[in-house]
């Protein structure tokens, strides 16, 4: 039990971040501001996807279970955050509490089927499901506008001061404050016990199960985890671009995070931000210097997912980051 303790201290220890860590990504975040004024639409949408890829992380890099279907739950928040701003309130902060709530409803409502079954099955079943939930917004058409998209809804200023302005520097703003403390918040849950039983029922269910634990009700916890905040992406990009689409709900949107992940590493929350950034700047850039043939790069990008080492993207801003660290006389 000692050597079982003292185990566990280390591995504390090497998943602590130190206060450095946090201000690095403060400086990082204002830089980004002052450096890329003309490109704050496209780092709001980074963040509001980096979000949606944590929230993946959850599922497939803690728990073992491959989505393709997360985007059901971001498609969910869109839509409620709108329906929120539309017939209720246009506050942004009460309208992300409806998008959260909405995503982990539907996260309660179809994982509690889906966590019973894994491997190829649960797959196929998430992607039912996202394709499911799509049908129903096309159908409801005067609810969600159908194929044109829900708008026409107004979002309030935030703390009723700082408006969402065509620019998008509020959206930055609140979308990269909103991505920090996912972070935070996220990191925390899946550092503790609970986190750290999934993380267990991951690498072997059997041995756990032996062990007493309750397999189903905490995959169910963690998928409504995600689920909430999948939604919480999904609402900001509603209140952000005051938009919803059928795309929201769509497939593409869920195999796109999944490569972000992949290419970032599962199982780390650093890998699912770095992976989103990467993919996302490489898709902007190419499709902005050849828009014909930018899917060629797309394809060498995920050749080189399959090739480099797992976790290689992360592992190499880890590395960059220890070396920023040690200016401060701080280990990371």
């Amino acid at each position: 039990m000692m050597q079982l303790s003292q185990a566990s201290l280390r591995a504390g220890r090497r998943t602590y971040i130190p206060w450095q860590g946090y201000l690095a990504a403060l400086v990082l975040i204002f830089a980004l501001y002052w450096l890329f004024p003309g490109n704050l639409l496209m780092l709001t949408r980074i963040a509001t996807i980096a979000i949606l890829v944590m929230s993946l992380d959850l599922v497939t890099g803690y728990a073992g279970l491959p989505t393709l279907g997360h985007a059901a739950m971001y498609g969910m928040g869109a839509y409620a955050a709108a329906l929120c701003a539309k017939f209720l309130t246009g506050d942004p902060l009460a309208g992300l509490v409806v998008a959260a709530g909405a995503g982990a409803l539907l996260a309660l409502v179809a994982g509690s089927f889906l966590v019973r079954y894994q491997g190829l099955a649960f797959l196929m079943l998430t992607i039912a499901v996202v394709q499911i939930m799509q049908s129903i917004a096309s159908k409801l058409q005067f609810i969600t506008g159908g194929d044109d998209g829900l708008s026409g809804f107004e979002i309030s200023p935030v703390f009723g001061r700082f408006e969402f302005d065509m620019f998008g520097v509020t959206g930055y703003w609140y979308s990269m404050i909103l991505l920090l403390l996912s972070f935070v918040v996220l990191r925390r849950i899946m550092h503790s016990p609970f986190g750290l039983c999934c993380m267990g029922i991951r690498e072997n269910r059997d041995r756990m199960s032996a062990n007493g634990t309750r397999i189903y009700p905490h995959l169910l916890k963690l998928y409504v985890l995600a689920g909430t905040f999948a939604g919480l992406a999904g609402g900001i990009s509603a209140q952000v671009n005051q938009i919803v689409g059928l795309d929201s709900l769509g497939f593409d949107l869920s195999a796109e995070a999944l490569v972000m992940l992949v290419l970032g590493g599962s199982g780390n929350l650093v890998g699912a931000i770095v992976g989103t950034a990467l993919f996302s700047s490489i898709h902007h850039f190419a499709a902005m210097a050849n828009p014909f043939h930018w899917l060629f790069v797309i394809g060498g990008l995920l050749m080189a997912v399959v090739f480099l080492p797992k976790g290689f993207i992360v592992l190499l801003a880890r590395r960059l980051g220890a070396n920023a660290l040690a200016i401060f006389g701080r280990r990371a």
